[in-house]
């Protein structure tokens, strides 16, 4: 079956635009209560939580609505980062999870994000399911079995608990100024409680949210603000998250960004020096830069590729043993401490390294030189295939005769937009150029 709704992380869209809309979050909702929910007892939970957009309330309450329609108890957490609804979810002994948020996109889109209850990621096979379900006559539950809903007003305290604890034992950050940008987001408040209650020195910076501004200008894709911060505050070190607080980026202490890949290349050399990095493998995407895998051949790693998306870097992660993995986009996923990516626990886990080494932000931030990667997207209409076309694939396969052991080449169709990604990498820029282009102006044609 065809998904319809659900793109490689939930159902995504622009709020009150379908199929992001009231009505079919009802049903969204409604399709996950009766595919949970498949004994008829009135024992089943499901957690929420939200970041900060506006549309998170019309979502909640819909959800809410659905899910109590078919029987199941719903449990609100309000503005928590994903990762603390993975956490909640096994914590509380929920059947399932469910996060409203649109991650790193702008405040008039939003989305819906599904757990399951071991705190991971639902599958394609089950989404697939809930698909179904959504398109199908829904079957409320009797009047008698309704369910009940109720606020939690702990989850981001029990959260942050749980991330100390990741810490090291007997470590503080006492001495270590540090800017947080927190993407006025769903970490708004417990990543600078964390911080502070961990002894740093914290300087905040996108704490404000107001249903609009999240990922306004902040945050994980626009660490701008958060560079010049550090630099005119003369702090040690930046932690930039998303709107949902699954990804994050580091800034040096002179505000140099550092992507997943490099801190992916950190934890893996730091993880492997100390027999902690199962099967000696790194989990990425084929994004992941050309760099990283030669880094990690350097010190006898491996580096595992998956197709984009983070939950398809922990399927692999589970079904290989793995305990470490991520995306070039700032994911940092450590299956010792949580079944999803988690931008805050990445961040402290790169302060344990600052205090463990006595080294700077900067020294850390560099563990190998990037090759040249090039990437360009190119919007088609729906129902069109341009990849299909002759011209295109000889294009392709041209491309590839020339990069042939210079570089490498990725042409894919995204998740969640109609757009065809056109990327290479490759030392010499003039060929690098040449060959994306080249392929760019062919799917143009095809569209």
């Amino acid at each position: 079956m065809t998904r319809k709704f659900f793109g490689t992380d939930g159902v995504r869209g622009t709020a009150n635009i379908y199929p992001m809309t009231a009505d079919m979050a009802l049903r969204i909702g409604a399709a996950a209560g009766r595919y949970f929910r498949n004994d008829g007892s009135n024992g089943h939970r499901v957690v929420i939580g939200k970041d900060t957009r506006l549309s998170g309330y019309m979502f909640e309450n819909a959800l809410t609505a659905g899910l109590t329609s078919t029987g199941m108890n719903v449990l609100l957490l309000g503005p928590v980062p994903t990762p603390a609804v993975g956490l909640l979810t096994t914590s509380m002994r929920a059947d399932v999870g469910i996060m409203i948020s649109a991650s790193h996109n702008p405040h008039h889109d939003n989305g819906i994000k599904f757990f399951g209850p071991d705190g991971f990621k639902l599958s394609d096979e089950a989404e697939t399911q809930i698909e179904a379900l959504i398109q199908s006559d829904i079957e409320p539950a009797k009047a008698v079995n309704i369910g009940r809903a109720k606020r939690i007003d702990d989850g981001r305290f029990r959260y942050a608990e749980r991330l100390k604890a990741t810490f090291p034992t007997g470590m503080r950050l006492d001495g270590l100024k540090v800017v947080i940008d927190c993407a006025n987001g769903a970490a708004y408040r417990v990543a600078p409680e964390v911080l502070w209650e961990l002894g740093a020195t914290v300087i905040k910076v996108g704490v404000d949210p107001d249903g609009f501004n999240i990922n306004d200008g902040c945050g994980s894709t626009h660490p701008e603000r958060a560079a010049q911060v550090i630099r005119e505050t003369g702090a040690d070190v930046g932690i930039c998250l998303d709107g949902d607080a699954d990804r994050v980026m580091i800034l040096d202490e002179t505000g140099s960004v550092a992507d997943g890949d490099q801190i992916m290349a950190l934890m893996a050399a730091r993880w492997a020096d100390k027999g902690r990095l199962q099967g000696d493998t790194l989990v990425a995407t084929v994004m992941s830069n050309l760099g990283l895998e030669r880094f990690l051949a350097t010190k006898g790693l491996h580096l595992h590729r998956t197709k984009v998306g983070d939950r398809y870097v922990v399927e692999a992660m589970r079904a290989g043993g793995f305990n470490l993995g991520g995306e070039q986009s700032g994911h940092i996923v450590m299956t010792d401490y949580a079944t999803t990516g988690d931008g805050l626990l990445a961040g402290l886990q790169f302060l344990a390294a600052m205090i463990d080494t006595g080294q700077k932000a900067s020294a850390l931030t560099r563990s190998f030189d990037t090759v040249p990667q090039m990437l360009k997207n190119v919007r088609f209409a729906a129902g069109t295939d341009p990849l299909g076309a002759r011209a295109v694939a000889a294009s392709i396969a041209d491309a590839e005769t020339k990069l042939a052991g210079k570089g490498r080449l990725l042409i894919r169709k995204s998740g969640t937009e109609p757009l065809i990604r056109v990327m290479a990498e490759c030392e010499d820029n003039h060929l690098l150029a040449e060959v994306v282009d080249q392929i760019v102006a062919e799917v143009t044609a095809a569209v």
